[in-house]
């Protein structure tokens, strides 16, 4: 059975919205993808609802022409702008000797209870990294293990309240019901780290137009994360500065001509700022000087971040570079001398069938990372943005997020809150249709003329 994955991914520059399809065999295949100029967002915070609720309208209307299908499941990026993190432990006993998915769950649910999060905050991503069997440390896998005491150690992402609440309104506004919030940096190291780097230990950084974000890998495990406001617009910034010349040309400047080793005494023609019609000549020497400072301090900021994280030892892959400003030429040589001679290469995101050749750029990783954790592509464990235990191999049926059912969301929503809840079987969440028999089920064995009556009664009007 296939499953269309929606991936909105939230950008302080652009909005970029993807439709995937995962098979049966669990290959994900691009249908369709839409960009829009981000509005209303700056440095990754949401600053005009209204208008980020746009963006991501005209991303969407896109994306949908493009693919010409439905989606059903729903995942959207975060910045790292709105978050912290904290450790937290959990410790369980095991009965039955026997450690199963519900033991693990018990684990992680009791590390998420004793974690120490401020009122204000909500927990994004719960994330283990040291799981311990009858005190026996850094086992990969406890599943299937016999032992009687289950400890976990994990990672936990949190978000404030009100800017997921921004975010939930914004994306709510452009038509789309959120099925999972996931953060930009961890979606764009799932896209382009490889298996063999987040065993080793890697440092996955996405310098996008405004912000980065860092993630820490170690032992195929989330372990740090953090965010700096700065990105490839500063370098707009600062050539329109130097430069004295228009926002629009100095970006096309970048663009056209960025480079941090260039010795080239060319001369190009440039408009003044606030002079119509003036121009003035300015060599390519003094361009590379300028974007070479701006990359080499954003740099060293993350250099020191990556030091005070206190998992630098624990890199031996190294650093991974991505996002838009890993365009400039040279910026591999750079990054590899400052972070202390450190293996570094620029990546771009893991090829899948149906990339187009636009969204293999490495501004578009944190888009292609977001359908990939929609397919599964996620840490071995974690409890997500639902406070749902995720897993390898887990077996899910996701809602049909199609415009007949938006239209109906707010009566099904209503009719539910009267007392009933989500049915499940095992660790199968139910699809709506197999919600409504279990109802019906339930409803042939109460009065005819109670509450389950008139409840059937009204879902099966509505569908």
């Amino acid at each position: 059975m296939s499953t269309t994955i929606l991936g909105i991914d939230i950008g302080s520059t652009k909005i970029c919205a993807i439709i995937a399809e995962k098979n049966s065999n669990g290959d994900i295949k691009i249908l369709g993808a839409g960009v829009a100029k981000s509005q209303g967002l700056k440095k990754g915070i949401i600053t005009n609802i209204e208008l980020a609720s746009n963006s991501i309208k005209n991303a969407l209307t896109d994306a949908k022409r493009v693919a010409g299908t439905k989606y059903e499941n729903v995942i959207v990026s975060i910045s790292g702008a709105y978050t912290k993190s904290v450790q937290s432990t959990g410790v369980v006993n095991v009965p039955t000797h026997d450690i199963g998915i519900k033991e693990i769950n018990r684990a992680m649910k009791m590390a998420d209870h004793n974690a120490n999060i401020p009122s204000e905050y909500e927990k994004l991503h719960i994330l283990p990294y040291n799981f311990k069997v009858d005190g026996q440390e850094s086992i990969e896998d406890p599943l299937g293990m016999n032992g009687s005491r289950l400890e976990v150690q994990v990672h936990i992402v949190t978000v404030q309240k009100s800017s997921l609440s921004n975010l939930e309104k914004a994306v709510k506004l452009a038509g789309v019901k959120i099925d999972n919030i996931v953060l930009a940096g961890y979606a764009s190291a799932i896209a382009v780290a490889n298996e063999d780097e987040r065993e080793l230990g890697v440092v996955v950084i996405d310098i996008g137009g405004a912000t980065c974000n860092m993630i820490i890998h170690a032992g195929n495990s989330v372990r740090y994360n953090d965010f700096l406001g700065v990105g490839s617009n500063n370098i707009t910034n600062d050539l329109s500065t130097a430069l004295h010349t228009p926002i629009n040309a100095a970006e096309k400047m970048k663009i056209n001509y960025g480079s941090l080793g260039s010795n080239s005494s060319e001369l190009i023609e440039l408009p003044i700022i606030g002079d119509d019609g003036s121009t003035h000549e300015v060599s390519l020497d003094i361009v590379s000087n300028v974007i070479y400072v701006r990359v080499e301090e954003t740099l060293m900021i993350l250099a020191k971040m990556l030091e005070d994280s206190g998992f630098k030892d624990q890199v031996g892959a190294g650093v991974v570079l991505t996002g838009g400003l890993t365009k400039i030429e040279g910026i591999r040589d750079l990054a590899s001398v400052i972070f202390d001679n450190l293996p570094s290469r620029v990546a771009k995101p893991r090829e899948m069938d149906g990339l187009f050749e636009t969204l293999r750029d490495p501004s578009y990783s944190s888009a292609i990372g977001l359908v990939l954790y929609g397919g599964g592509y996620f840490t071995p464990y974690e409890i997500d943005s639902n406070k749902n235990l995720r897993y390898k191999n887990e077996t899910l049926e996701f809602p049909t997020h199609n415009q007949a059912q938006f239209d109906k969301t707010n009566d099904i929503d209503d009719i539910l809150e009267e007392g009933i809840e989500i049915v499940k079987q095992g660790d199968k969440i139910l699809s709506t249709k197999d919600k409504l028999a279990n109802i019906a089920d339930i409803n042939d064995k109460n009065d005819k003329n109670g509450f389950f009556a008139n409840l059937w009664n009204r879902l099966t009007q509505l569908f």
